[in-house]
């Protein structure tokens, strides 16, 4: 008999071994039985044997409710995968001749989305005869990467693509 496609632990005849150690639904080791006694224990408390521990040996198994159980383990899955954090990529744009007040306005933001876990990616727009100024924008970006050498590493080093200059700092 082909054993249907299942999700979750092995329960009651889907257990495959011969002999299981048994753990009551107190929470009391009941020791090493066949399987078939451990359904029948089971069964007569109104629950289901349930694999807790599959590689051990012999298996673990416990008296519980399927889907009880079933329905606890969606519960901390979700709630696991609720509090993780993606990692964004937050974008700061910049001019090569931008102004100290500026400056300093635009690097509290990079601050605040280092210390948010998320990575900055700075860009410096470079327009008319200012491209041929490419060392003001170096400048510019070396004077970044000090700033932030405490709470960040860079990524990506500064590099121009077009009429940009990009750098991505991640927080270290």
């Amino acid at each position: 008999m082909q054993t249907p496609a299942m999700n979750g632990p092995r329960f009651n005849e889907f257990i495959q071994s011969q002999k299981v150690r048994v753990i009551d639904h107190e929470g009391e080791n009941l020791g090493v039985m066949f399987t078939r006694e451990a359904m029948e224990q089971a069964a007569e408390l109104g629950l289901d044997l349930v694999e807790v521990s599959p590689n051990a040996d012999p298996p673990v198994a416990k008296f519980l409710d399927v889907g009880k159980f079933k329905y606890e383990a969606q519960k901390k899955a979700n709630l696991a995968r609720k509090s993780q954090k993606t990692q964004e990529i937050k974008e700061i744009k910049m001019r090569p001749n931008i102004d100290d007040h500026d400056y300093d306005t635009k690097m509290k933001k990079v601050n605040d989305f280092i210390g948010e876990g998320d990575k900055v990616k700075i860009t410096l727009r470079f327009r008319g005869r200012e491209l041929s100024h490419g060392q003001l924008g170096m400048n510019l970006l070396k004077r970044v990467q000090d700033d932030v050498a405490e709470i960040a590493k860079i990524e990506a080093y500064p590099r121009m693509e077009g009429r940009q200059m990009l750098m991505v700092l991640a927080p270290k």
